[in-house]
Formats: C-alpha cells, structure tokens, sequence
C-alpha cells in the first residue's frame, strides 16, 4: 500500500472537481486527484455537452421543415440518428482535451484513476494507495434516479448515461419524467424523427415559473409531443418488443423504448462518510461555507444538496478555493444562480419567480414584462414568442424569467446584476446594439422607469417650468 501526503485530495473529476484541482495547483498546492470513471464527469460525457449537440441536431432538422415564412421551401430532411450521435460524439471528443488526465498531470495535478473512499477522518484510500491530505473536496457529482417501478427492472429502459449510445433511431420514445431533461431530449428525438411520449407524475416543467413554461409546453405539443400530465407511472411490461407504461389512474402508453428521467441522486455510497464522520442523508450535509461535518472536508456541486447544474459546480469551487488556500471566509449564495432549460423557446430564470417574490416581498414587490414581439430583431427573425419579467423591490432586481429564443444567453445580464446588487438604472443605463435581442433586457428596465416618468405630474411640471422660463 502506497501512502500519499498532499494538500488537498480531489474526489471525482467533474466540473467542480477539476476546477478546484486546476485552480489549488496554479496557485502553488500540492493536489491529488482521483477519478473510477470518466474526466469530465456526467456534464462532459452524459449531460450538458451531449444533451446540446442533440438538440443542435434537431434544430438543423426543424430549420429545414420550417422555411416557409422566410421564403424557403421546405423540405423533409433525412435524418441519419447515427450521424446525429456521431455529431454528439465529435462535440465530446472536442472538448475532452480540456478535462483530460494529460492536461491536468501537465499542470502538476497527480491523478490517480481509481474511485475514492474514506477510511479515518483523514484518508482516503483509492485502490492501493493512501492519500492523506491536509484538505479533501468531495465532487462525486450525481447519477440518473431510477425510481422503483413495478416491472422496470424486467424492461430495457435508457438514462442520460445510456441514451447517447443508442444508435438506431426510436421509433416511439416513451419519456418517465417532464423536468428540463426529459423535455430537451423529448424536443430533440422528435424532430429527428421519433414519436414522443413524455409521462409526468405531476406538472411538467412543475419547478419552473407556469407561466413560462406553459408557453415551452404549447411548442412542443404543436411539434407533435404528447405529454401526459399527473400521470403516476404503476406498472411497466414488455411484450413483443413494445414496452407500456401504466398509470395510476388508469391510462396506457406504449412504445419501443423508454426514458428514465425523474431527476438526480448525489453519488455517496461508496465513499464510507461514516468513517469520516460526514454527516450527510441523500447528500453530504455541509453549511453555507461548504464544510462538513468533518472540518478538513468540503462539498461542491450536485453532491453538496444545492442547485444541480454544472455551473453551481464550478462556482463552489471558487468558494472553497478561497478557503482551503488563503483561509479566507467565504460562502456560497443561491440568489444570483442563473439557470436554463433548452428547449425551443428556452426558458431561463435566476433568483425568485414571481410566486416566490409576491411571497416573500408582498405589496413592495412590482413586475415589469417586455414582449419578444415587440423587439425588431426577434420580428426580423421570426422569434418573436416569448417575454421577460422583472421581480423589482424598491428598486432592485430580486429575480428574472425569460421564455423565448437564447432565453439562456439573455439571463446572464440579470445573473450579474443580481449578484453585485445592482439596481434597475444600470440595466436602463447600459447601451445595447441594435437590433439585437439583448435590447429586451434594456426595455425590460425601460418598462419599470416608463412610468416613473411619463406618468408622473411632477415631472410634468419640472419640464414645463423649464420649457417656460429657461432661456
């Protein structure tokens, strides 16, 4: 048994693994990193990278049945799905470089390819090495929850991590869950081609703000998805090659295969956190600075019972960065985490939805909406579906929802004017090029001055006396 004395010991090469290895080791701290499965993790290879070259693919095939309003005749495309996911393979095999073991033993990272566990509050053994470590990060990030349905262990079914290796294409795609996974892959096979099914045991899109997302669900129901709403999965058979799907109140839906896509559970079985003395339950309990239980241990990511996207993952590692290396204070916030579902209209939200912000803010609480149809450049491409609304407290922003085109793109302004506590003049204040869509965000913030000003006697007044009596 090989004994290994580091700073800090990374568990699990995803996004906040590798980005807290990356930045400990520029900046001069000895790291060991240790990873079973794949760098990257599930974003690179089964998640967000895959996920989007998918529906990229779909949208080349919709772009060609489409063309008519801009005087393109359409046409049937010929869908190869192999193609598709050899598109899908090339996207991963692109980026891969940027994760790989080569690039992180070239920055002076030691990987060791080998899952970690705990085995004393302070080591971690990975196959027949010992690490002892100053500071451990636990990223183990999440796997596909496979809930336990009657009769679905008896029936091939898919998950994200499997769904990219199919290579024929669905005939019919029946799809268990209406969350922002199980609607981006229900939008892409079906404009590749696939019959869609999704069956959703409550609302789909149900954590998302309903009235943006009942303007996603109106899109994809008119591109032909059938979606089944409190619709409680009971019983899954297979017969025949055909797999159905019954619920509890009754109804019936068959296909060739199926999706499992009802959310996420963080991957700590394996890592012993009881020898550790890690507090955790479905995820490892840390507080707001990201600590366990154990002081010499940490949390980023899905892992650490937060937000769920690989951006969040990233952002804690710079959190515990600062604390593990320069044992500076510092915590992690969720009010200025932005997040994205891309479908087509995307639908993009950060900090409180509507429902959220009327709750906790009341009577001081205004809305301010601005229309997509409204913007020269959505018109001129012919995107004009969707809007913004603005949550404003005396003033300031305490959240954002967007639905329409780069919907993901747009939020990002209000991510930043968020996190800096900004109010609504720096976004009326801020110039933006014409036409361009991010013109919306600007008169997002013109509808909460407009009246302020056009509708105000006083100013009324102020330019009359002016107007009157200034030279």
């Amino acid at each position: 048994m090989e004994l290994i004395k580091t700073d800090v010991c990374v568990i699990g090469a995803g996004s906040g693994g590798l980005s807290v290895a990356a930045g400990a080791v520029q900046m001069g701290a000895k790291v060991v990193l240790l990873e079973g499965h794949k760098m990257g993790g599930d974003c690179l290879n089964y998640g967000c990278v895959p996920s989007k070259a998918l529906i990229a693919a779909g949208k080349q095939a919709h772009a060609m049945r489409t063309g008519e309003k801009y005087g393109v005749t359409p046409v049937m495309p010929q869908v190869s799905y192999a193609a598709a996911k050899d598109h899908v393979q090339n996207v991963i095999e692109t980026i891969a470089p940027v994760d790989s073991q080569e690039r992180f033993e070239g920055l002076g990272v030691h990987v060791i390819r080998e899952f970690g566990r705990f085995i004393s509050p302070g080591e971690v053994q990975a196959g027949d090495t010992v690490i002892e470590a100053r500071r451990f990060v636990i990223a183990t990030g999440s796997s596909p929850l496979v809930p336990p349905i009657p009769g679905l262990a008896d029936v091939p079914y898919f998950t994200n991590e499997t769904i990219f290796d199919l290579r024929d294409k669905p005939e019919h795609l029946l799809i268990i869950g209406g969350g922002p996974i199980g609607m981006e892959m229900a939008q892409a096979h079906v404009r590749l081609g696939a019959t869609v099914t999704v069956i959703e045991g409550m609302k789909a899109m149900g954590k998302d703000d309903p009235e943006l997302a009942e303007i996603v669900l109106e899109r994809l129901r008119g591109e032909g998805i059938e979606i089944a709403e409190d619709a409680l999965a009971s019983q899954i058979t297979e017969k025949d090659g055909q797999i159905t799907v019954e619920t509890e109140d009754g109804r019936s839906f068959t296909g060739s295969h199926i999706l499992m896509a009802v959310g996420r559970k963080a991957n700590i079985e394996s890592l012993d956190l009881d020898r550790a003395g890690i507090a955790h339950d479905r995820t490892v309990t840390v507080g707001p600075n990201l600590r366990t239980t154990n002081k010499r241990v940490y949390a980023v990511g899905d892992v650490a019972g937060q937000l769920q996207f690989t951006h969040v993952a990233g952002y804690h590692a710079g959190v515990v960065i600062r604390s593990i290396l320069f044992g500076l204070p510092a915590k992690a916030r969720q009010d200025h985490i932005p997040w994205a579902t891309y479908t087509d209209p995307e639908l993009a939200q950060v900090g409180l939805t509507e429902a959220q912000a009327r709750k906790e803010h009341g009577i001081n609480l205004e809305v301010v909406r601005f229309e997509y149809h409204e913007n020269d450049r959505a018109i001129a491409e012919g995107k004009t579906t969707g809007f913004i609304k603005v949550m404003v407290v005396k003033g300031r922003p305490v959240g954002a929802s967007i639905v329409g085109a780069q919907a993901g793109e747009l939020i990002g302004l209000w991510a930043l004017v968020i996190a800096n506590k900004l109010k609504m003049s720096a976004v009326a204040n801020m110039v933006a090029p014409y036409p361009t869509l991010g013109e919306i965000n600007k008169r997002a913030a013109g509808a909460y001055f407009s009246p302020r000003l056009f509708d105000n006697p006083t100013v009324k007044r102020v330019v009359g006396f002016v107007q009157r009596y200034l030279p």
